[in-house]
């Protein structure tokens, strides 16, 4: 195949089968989520419940606590790096920014191309740090497993790809080009069924920790 025909490729037939599986994936995980039964909770309420205890939760676990601070500050900080400069090469490039349009309507001014390229590298080199770091250590390289490597993997391979793309290495611009689409195709697809789906579920599994901690009285 040449970079024209792995470039129709990727944008025609594999990116309508990946939107598809997104959808319904994320669609299927969370009815099955609310579809599930909870035991009813007769215990008189001790503190605050609901949204209010939920969101405490969402935010006081987005930084380590005090105990674990000295340990574990600077690998939030990059991960921090990577998630925040993986949102900036998604939600600002104009290119991106363009197929959402397409999709929902939904559009907003983009950001330069070499902003994009920045947040994308620094991205890229943080998830390279914490690759590193899950390899060295020996409690995480124990604990992982393919779920997680293949979906580092794939968060990995459409930022170089991008990057390839942006600054014209790799030969062929449809080529580079339509396997960069095609990355972004196979991260869609496999999203609502790996560790990924962190992105979503985040809120839900801390918010409803949240409140069921708010009921309880216990510290959040």
């Amino acid at each position: 195949m040449n970079g024209a025909s792995v470039l129709d490729f990727a944008r025609g037939p594999v990116f309508e089968i990946a939107l598809a599986m997104l959808i319904f994936g994320i669609a299927w995980r969370l009815v099955g989520i609310f579809a599930l039964r909870r035991p009813v909770d007769y215990s008189e309420p001790r503190a605050g419940t609901g949204w209010g205890s939920g969101l405490r939760m969402i935010v006081s676990r987005s930084w380590p606590r005090r105990e674990f601070r000295e340990r574990v500050l600077h690998w939030d900080i990059v991960s921090y790096i990577f998630h925040v400069g993986y949102a900036v090469a998604i939600l600002g490039y104009v290119p991106h920014i363009m197929l959402i349009r397409n999709l929902t309507g939904l559009q907003w001014p983009g950001l330069p191309g070499g902003v994009i390229a920045f947040a994308a590298g620094l991205s890229a080199g943080a998830l390279l740090a914490l690759l590193g770091h899950r390899l060295t250590s020996p409690v995480l390289r124990r604990l992982s497993n393919f779920d997680d490597y293949f979906s580092w993997l794939l968060a990995f391979t459409p930022l170089v790809t991008g990057l390839m793309a942006y600054y014209g290495i790799g030969g062929n611009y449809q080529m580079v080009l339509g396997l960069h689409i095609l990355a972004g195709d196979i991260l869609f697809a496999w999203l609502p069924f790996g560790k990924i789906m962190h992105v979503i579920l985040l809120a839900f599994s801390r918010g409803t920790t949240g409140a069921a901690y708010g009921r309880r009285g216990a510290p959040i």
